[in-house]
């Protein structure tokens, strides 16, 4: 038995009902790319049922079940969405700071030997522009948050070495958990003053979870393999293999590598640059070619399936291109399901954990959170 689940990092469709909450009513991540560029053509996911979810013109019959789900955990961040994907459902949310406790800074500092620069809420470009060139004069590594709970720590790659860079987020995790923070980040850059940018060697530490549908398959003997940031995103938690990528192609690359060798488990990925390229940036139009180069991938990569092979496509969260700020929107995510020729209305799935059941259903595994959708 064999399950592949594709988060598209991001790609929201539509505000969540309680997005005022975040202050992200109106935020409609594919609507707007879709208004924003109406020629962009998406026709494999289309024939999944995404044009039905899109309630597009010339819709095509969809070969594949389709549907919504709605985040129940509070937050709109990577760890939050992924970890109620595979079952775990917060009932409290990380903390979200727009400056780290002095008191947590001090710690860590005394810990890492050395000072940091910062320590504000900024976008990840504006940060360079702000204090790269300080970083390179002083070496002094740059912390910063944003309006997801995270702990974030660049530096230049030939400024602080990337070895070093990750000792130093490894080290302030444990101080991170005292804080309720989701995920460490190291973020290293590269470039001249002026011209600095991120690399793809970015490297994620997550707090530990509490036991997931990736524990529980494991345990039954399944391979869990993890494509992109997911090890990550779960520490390795229910992990058997990790195949770290650094954009989209790898990842569809691996993906297509890995499917043929898989006889028995989940082949669970991540497709970050949505996300990290296009969402965080404002960039539509980039947006908009990511998504269409992976329909083209999807179109090829479907011929490879057998009919009783379960595919799930979703997301984690809202990224909208178009929205004030750069942060991600609270949406609520498609669902896309391939599995036994079957082609139903899946409807608006009120958790995320309904992918959980559903896994755990496929693959004869008990698991308590959520709603199996495999069977009508």
């Amino acid at each position: 038995m064999r399950a592949l689940l594709i988060v598209l990092d991001s790609v929201g469709i539509g505000n969540a009902p309680d997005a005022a909450d975040y202050g992200d009513e109106g935020a409609d991540t594919l609507g707007h790319i879709y208004a924003q560029c109406p020629d962009i053509a998406l026709p494999n996911l289309c024939s999944l049922g995404l044009s039905e979810l899109m309630d597009k013109d010339n819709r095509v019959s969809p070969r594949a079940s389709y549907g919504r789900m709605q985040e129940l955990s509070a937050g709109k961040d990577t760890t939050t969405g992924h970890w109620e994907i595979a079952g775990i459902i917060l009932e409290e949310p990380f903390a979200v700071y727009d400056r780290f406790p002095d008191e947590l800074v001090r710690k860590i500092e005394r810990d890492v030997g050395v000072g940091f620069l910062g320590n504000y809420a900024c976008s990840g470009t504006t940060i360079l522009e702000e204090l790269g060139a300080e970083h390179v004069r002083t070496g002094r590594p740059i912390l910063y948050t944003s309006a997801d709970s995270v702990l974030q720590i660049a530096a230049h790659e030939k400024i602080i070495s990337n070895d070093r860079l990750y000792s130093i987020c490894q080290r302030a995790r444990k101080y991170a958990d005292e804080a309720r923070i989701g995920r460490v980040i190291a973020r290293p850059f590269e470039g001249e003053i002026g011209h600095f940018q991120r690399t793809s060697r970015r490297h994620d530490y997550s707090k530990t979870p509490p036991r997931s549908i990736l524990n529980a398959l494991t345990e039954s003997d399944a391979e869990v393999i993890g494509v992109g940031k997911i090890s990550d995103i779960f520490a390795g938690e229910g992990v058997t293999q990790s195949y770290p990528t650094a954009s989209n192609f790898e990842g569809m690359n691996r993906i297509a590598a890995l499917w043929p060798e898989l006889s028995h488990g989940l082949l669970f990925a991540n497709l970050v640059d949505f996300d990290m390229l296009h969402g965080h940036r404002r960039d539509v139009a980039g947006y908009a070619r990511a998504l269409e180069e992976f329909d083209v991938w999807l179109g090829t990569f479907l011929t490879t399936i057998r009919p009783e092979d379960l595919i799930l496509l979703t997301a984690d969260h809202g990224n909208d291109p178009t929205f004030p700020g750069t942060d991600h929107t609270r949406e609520q995510v498609p669902l896309l399901m391939l599995h036994a020729g079957e082609s139903r209305e899946l409807g608006t799935r009120q958790s995320f954990a309904d992918v959980a059941a559903t896994l755990g259903d496929y693959f004869g595994v008990q698991w308590a959170s959520g709603t199996s959708f495999l069977r009508q």
